[in-house]
C-alpha cells in the first residue's frame, strides 16, 4: 500500500472515494471591496501561493479573494508583469488560469520560470490571474459556513462553471477594463464549455485555451477510473454519508486497493495507469506536486464526473430520485449541456495528446464533433502525439510545444 499511499494523488482528475463529514458552526464573512480583499497573512498559511511559488523568483504577486454570489471566498492570485517589467505605463492583456481537481493553482508554477505557463504569460506582457476553485488548500472559506459542515460541499462543477468562473471573470474585468482570454486543464475546460453553453461568460471572455480538453468521457483508456465509475462508487459514498472527499485518507487507501485487486487493473505504477504516458515530466517537478496535492473536493463533484464517465453524456448533476431532479430543474431528468450552443465566433484554442488516458482522443473527436459549426478561422486545434495529461502543465518542453501556440493563438485576438 506504499506506493497507492504516495501516489493518491493520481485520482486527480477523476471518479469517486470517501469523505468526511461533520457538523460545523458558521462563520462571518470578511470584510470586502469590490467583490475582493486582500488576504490576511495570518490565514495564508504556508505562506501562499504568491510567496511560495512566484516572488520567490522575482515576480510581483499580489494575493486577492473573489466571493461567489453563493457565498464562496475564493483565492486568486495576480501576476501584473513580468521579471523585467515589462513596461509599466503599457496596458497588459488579462489572462485567466484555471486548473483541474484536487489541485489548485500552484499546479501551474510547479516548474521554473522559464517552463511554467504563468510566468511565460507574464514575461510576454500578460496580465495573470490564477484562479482557485472552492475547497482547495487557500479557497476553504464562505461568508456564512464552515468546510466541517455537510452543506459547505454541496456542488459539484455544475456549481463551478455556475458560480466560480463568472465571479472571477467578472472581477478581473471590472479591475482592468478588459475581456480577459482564459486557459483552463482538465476540469477547467469542463467547467468553461459548460457555462459558455448556457451562455454565460460568452460576452465577458475574450477567447478560451483548453488543455487537455475533458467534456466526454466515454473513452477513458484507464481502467482505473474505468472499473471505479462502473462499481458506483457514488452509491458506495453514500453509505457512508460523506461529503468532502480527503483523498489522504484510510477509506480511500481501502477503496484503492478494492479497484485494483479488479481483474484487468494494474496499479503497479499509477501515473500512467491514470494520466497515460507523460512524455515529458521531471522527478523533482512530480515531488513539488505530491507536496501540493491531492487536495480535497465535493464528494457531490466526484459523484457527477462518475455519472458522465457511465452515461457518456454532458449533463446536470443526476439525483437519480425523479422528485428530487424535477425540484431542481423542473423536470425528471437532468439538462443536458448543449455545447453546439457556444458562440460560433467564440475564438477557441484545443490541444490533446495521443497518450492523454482522460481526454481520450476518441472523446476529444466528440467534442470537436458538437463545435463542428464553430466560425473554421475561430477554432484552432493542436494534436501532440507524445503527450498526456500532466505533460500539458508540468511538461519540462510545454512552453516550445503548447505555450508558444497559445500565446500567438492569444496574440491574433483582437477585438
Amino acid at each position: 500500500m506504499s506506493l497507492l499511499a504516495n501516489t493518491l494523488y493520481l485520482l486527480l482528475f477523476f471518479s469517486s472515494s470517501v469523505l468526511r463529514v461533520a457538523q460545523g458552526s458558521s462563520r462571518a464573512s470578511l470584510g470586502r471591496k469590490n467583490g475582493a480583499t486582500t488576504f490576511p497573512p495570518s490565514l495564508l498559511g504556508d505562506d501562499g501561493i504568491c510567496a511560495s511559488s512566484v516572488v520567490i523568483h522575482g515576480y510581483k504577486c499580489q494575493e486577492l479573494q473573489v466571493t461567489t454570489a453563493d457565498g464562496y471566498i475564493l483565492s486568486v492570485q495576480r501576476i501584473p508583469e513580468g521579471r523585467s517589467g515589462n513596461g509599466n505605463n503599457q496596458t497588459k492583456q488579462a489572462v485567466i488560469l484555471q486548473h483541474g481537481i484536487l489541485v489548485d493553482g500552484t499546479q501551474w508554477l510547479l516548474n521554473g520560470p522559464e517552463q511554467n505557463l504563468p510566468l511565460i504569460l507574464a514575461d510576454n506582457g500578460f496580465d495573470v490571474w490564477i484562479s482557485n476553485t472552492r475547497g482547495t488548500r487557500f479557497s476553504r472559506r464562505h461568508t456564512s459556513l464552515d468546510p466541517s459542515s455537510k452543506a459547505y460541499w454541496d456542488w459539484s462543477w455544475d456549481e463551478l462553471g455556475s458560480y466560480d468562473l463568472p465571479a472571477v471573470v467578472e472581477y478581473v474585468s471590472s479591475q482592468t477594463g478588459q475581456k480577459p482570454h482564459y486557459v483552463g486543464h482538465s476540469l477547467g475546460t469542463l467547467t468553461v464549455l459548460a457555462s459558455l453553453s448556457e451562455g454565460k461568460l460568452v460576452n465577458q471572455l475574450k477567447s478560451a485555451a483548453l488543455l487537455s480538453p475533458i467534456a466526454y468521457l466515454s473513452h477513458l483508456t484507464t481502467q482505473l477510473l474505468d472499473v471505479a465509475a462502473k462499481f458506483y462508487l457514488d452509491e458506495f459514498i453514500r453509505i457512508f454519508g460523506l461529503s468532502e472527499f480527503i483523498p489522504k485518507g484510510i477509506p480511500v487507501q481501502a477503496f484503492l486497493k478494492l479497484v485494483c485487486d479488479h481483474p484487468g487493473v494494474d496499479c503497479y505504477d499509477l501515473l500512467p495507469v491514470i494520466t497515460g504516458k507523460n512524455c515529458c515530466l521531471n522527478s523533482s517537478t512530480i515531488d513539488l506536486l505530491l507536496k501540493n496535492a491531492p487536495q480535497s473536493t465535493a464528494t457531490k463533484n466526484l459523484i457527477h464526473l462518475a455519472q458522465t464517465i457511465r452515461s457518456g453524456v454532458l449533463a446536470k448533476y443526476n439525483y437519480v430520485r425523479p422528485d428530487y431532479n424535477f425540484m431542481h430543474y423542473g423536470e425528471a431528468v437532468p439538462p443536458v449541456y448543449n455545447l453546439s450552443n457556444i458562440p460560433h465566433d467564440l475564438p477557441l484554442f484545443l490541444s490533446y495528446g495521443a497518450r492523454d488516458a482522460l481526454s481520450d482522443v476518441v472523446d476529444v473527436q466528440t467534442l470537436l464533433d458538437s463545435l463542428k459549426s464553430h466560425d473554421a478561422d475561430k477554432l484552432s486545434v493542436q494534436f501532440i502525439k507524445d503527450y498526456a495529461h500532466l505533460d500539458f502543465v508540468m511538461g519540462v518542453n510545454a512552453k516550445d510545444v503548447v505555450y508558444n501556440a497559445v500565446i500567438s493563438f492569444f496574440n491574433r485576438q483582437f477585438n
